[in-house]
């Protein structure tokens, strides 16, 4: 695969379904991963402020940001790259001009093809797994997925289902180091956070002196 600049490898997809805000979420990420911001049906004015709300906490935390859309919005708010839809192939040239990081989705073989032809530094090629964001659609085989990493030629990002355990055991089974892409595992590790913490506060935590 070609060699570009170098992407995360852990990311977290935004969602408007999930409970949890974004901005939360990406404070539970491990410095250096990536964030993809959608919320696609927000006004954009609204849009804008989630993004600089979202950027302050991710140059805190060496997160990377892109934007899902037009490059030149993504240029324009700051946004470290675009994640540019399959019908928006034909603008990855201005990503390129304007010097965005540039990754696509990937579904299927003339997907893979497009990012191919695009020059998308990363592709996420989903779904591996079954996914609450799409119940009941088909999943890929990993073969299929491993042969759609090879034809996009980009770097490899795994969505769908997705957890650090799924990330690895994909990394031994295929002989390369995939990136991976979650909603889900991101919300619940958040709930978790919230779990423990009402555990300690509920018996004998801070809120009564004990430590926690």
């Amino acid at each position: 695969m070609r060699a570009r600049h170098p992407l995360p490898t852990t990311w977290l997809f935004s969602d408007e379904r999930i409970a949890v805000g974004i901005v939360e979420l990406a404070a539970l990420l491990p410095p250096g991963s990536g964030i993809v911001l959608r919320h696609d049906s927000l006004p954009p004015g609204a849009r804008w402020r989630l993004l600089r709300r979202l950027m302050r906490t991710a140059r805190a935390r060496g997160l990377t940001v892109l934007l899902a859309g037009r490059p030149a919005t993504a240029r324009r708010w700051g946004a470290d790259g675009v994640h540019l839809r399959q019908r928006d192939a034909r603008q990855a040239g201005q990503a390129h001009w304007l010097g965005l990081l540039l990754t696509m989705p990937v579904h299927d073989a003339p997907e893979a093809r497009g990012a191919r032809k695009a020059g998308a530094g990363g592709v996420f090629i989903s779904p591996l797994h079954p996914t609450r964001s799409h119940p009941g659609a088909a999943v890929l085989a990993r073969a299929a997925w491993l042969r759609l990493a090879r034809l996009s030629d980009a770097q490899p990002i795994a969505l769908g289902g997705m957890t650090a355990a799924r990330a690895r055991a994909l990394s031994r089974a295929s002989g390369i180091r995939p990136g991976w892409a979650a909603i889900d595992a991101w919300e619940e590790k958040a709930a978790n956070r919230r779990r423990q913490a009402a555990s300690i506060f509920g018996s004998g935590g801070v809120e009564n002196g004990g430590v926690p």
